[in-house]
């Protein structure tokens, strides 16, 4: 069992989004059509299933994720806005529509707000954070004490 809250909480919400994801695909087999709810299911899924992930492999222990809650919203709420905002523009583009940093605009959300933007967040944030979220050497240290305890605890109860 999962004993802190965070990892529990990025579980759930990491099954809640491949769910959404599941049932977003499920909708394309519907007979007559997709329904119009399907690929909202997808836009809400992914970004939630993915800020889970990011969650789940940045906790630390009972600590959580510490200040990287923060950049991890963002880049959820961005991938969340940015699919819904592509869904969301009328289904009016053609070769004379007007183009957003030289891109139709849903290309452009994609490209730059899904894409680009967490690309450049991330890494930021990880390397803001790095000090106070790795081990510092006399915590490895006690890490490698732990172990030789370990080791000679586990010899003498063979021996």
């Amino acid at each position: 069992m999962i004993a802190d809250t965070t990892r529990r909480a990025a579980l759930a919400a990491l099954v809640a989004g491949i769910l959404a994801i599941a049932v977003g695909y499920a909708g394309a087999f519907i007979p007559g059509g997709t329904p119009a709810w399907a690929p909202w299911l997808l836009a809400l899924g992914i970004p939630v299933a993915l800020g889970a992930i990011m969650i789940l492999g940045a906790a630390r222990g009972r600590m959580g994720i510490g200040p990287l809650k923060y950049p991890f919203a963002f880049v959820v709420a961005a991938l969340a806005a940015g699919f819904g905002a592509a869904l969301a523009l009328p289904a009016t583009e053609g070769p004379l529509s007007e183009l957003w940093l030289g891109l139709p605009a849903r290309a452009a959300i994609v490209i730059y707000g899904i894409g680009l933007l967490p690309i450049i967040v991330l890494p930021v944030a990880y390397a803001l954070t790095f000090e106070a979220q790795t081990l510092n050497a006399e915590a490895v240290e006690r890490v490698r004490a732990l172990g030789r305890e370990n080791r000679s605890r586990t010899e003498d109860q063979t021996s």
